[in-house]
């Protein structure tokens, strides 16, 4: 049976990397980027608009915020904006509000399309280990059809339920995201303090039934300070107040949460809007009067690719 064609809307570092994967995988793909030449760098076909990608199958789209989906869909030379011809499948990888998610839901269906939200966890290196995971909500038939192309993106693809839920897993995760690299550099900055070095703590915290993937890929980060982004401060900011808003609608208290999302608006105020955001690290030395330097040390971050 031939492969479904497929579109593409956005091919910033992860979208990039993501179609890469499915190009590997033998798809044959067409990329649309409001920077053309970033989509020409992957070699594959690449379109002028978003509208020239509706006779595709499956079309992805992975924008930056909730007024760039609505643009790129429905919006001037939008995906469903073709008279005569629409996606079967439109999934939304971007992270964006419920209420956007649904307004493209019912835009998608006008046309005769269906919508699955799939967010996802991970940046472009976790993508080239083939260890991204994704989160689905939407038609449970749809996400069937479309389930073995979501699991070549990643490891992990867990259908959440209908709807919009998959925006409410995603924020739920970013906010732990962000409690738990608050904690990872409170007691790192403890064990220095204390005479231990940040890369034998962190070696014995990840050979331990604590490690995670995280807490080992973010070592490196934390032992030779190197913040090259991954994901900044202002976004995860953003994530907090997305996730607090939700807290308070659904009269679910987070103290923690709270107090970690206080901490990272102090660390923004502070400058810290173009770094990675475990510089939270930095803030925490600070606090306890600690200068860090860096290790200048091999740090395995866990992410070798697959075989």
């Amino acid at each position: 049976m031939a492969l479904p064609s497929i579109g593409w809307i956005g091919a910033g570092r992860m979208g990039a990397a993501l179609v890469r994967r499915l190009s590997a995988a033998g798809y044959e793909v067409a990329v649309y980027n409001r920077t053309r030449a970033k989509a020409e760098a992957l070699g594959v076909t690449v379109v002028d608009r978003p509208v020239d990608l509706a006779g595709r199958d499956i079309v992805f789209t992975m924008v930056a915020a909730s007024a760039d989906l609505e643009q790129v869909t429905s919006g001037a030379d939008g995906l469903f904006t073709d008279p005569d011809v629409a996606p079967r499948v439109v999934i939304d990888s971007s992270t964006v509000s419920e209420e956007a998610s649904a307004a493209v839901r019912v835009a998608a269906r006008k046309r005769g399309s269906e919508l699955l939200a799939a967010p996802v966890s991970g940046n472009p290196k976790v993508v080239a280990a083939g260890k991204l995971t994704l989160a689905v909500s939407g038609p449970r038939p749809v996400f069937d059809e479309v389930e073995p192309v979501l699991r070549v993106l990643g490891r992990g693809v867990t259908y959440v339920g209908d709807d919009e839920v998959a925006r409410l897993v995603k924020i739920a995760h970013n906010v732990f995201l962000g409690v738990v690299i608050q904690s990872l550099s409170e007691i790192t900055v403890l064990a220095e303090k204390g005479g231990v070095s940040r890369s034998a703590f962190l070696e014995f915290l990840n050979d331990s039934v604590l490690g995670s993937v995280f807490t080992r890929y973010k070592s490196p980060a934390l032992v030779n300070l190197d913040f090259t982004p991954t994901f900044t401060m202002p976004l995860l900011r953003k994530d907090f107040d997305l996730g607090l808003a939700a807290a308070r609608s659904l009269e679910a208290p987070m103290p923690i949460a709270s107090a970690a999302a206080a901490l990272v608006a102090s660390a923004v105020g502070a400058g810290h809007t173009e770094e990675d955001f475990a510089a939270l690290v930095l803030e925490q030395a600070r606090r306890a009067g600690l200068i860090l330097e860096p290790e200048d040390v091999s740090v395995d971050d866990g992410l070798t690719p697959d075989e």
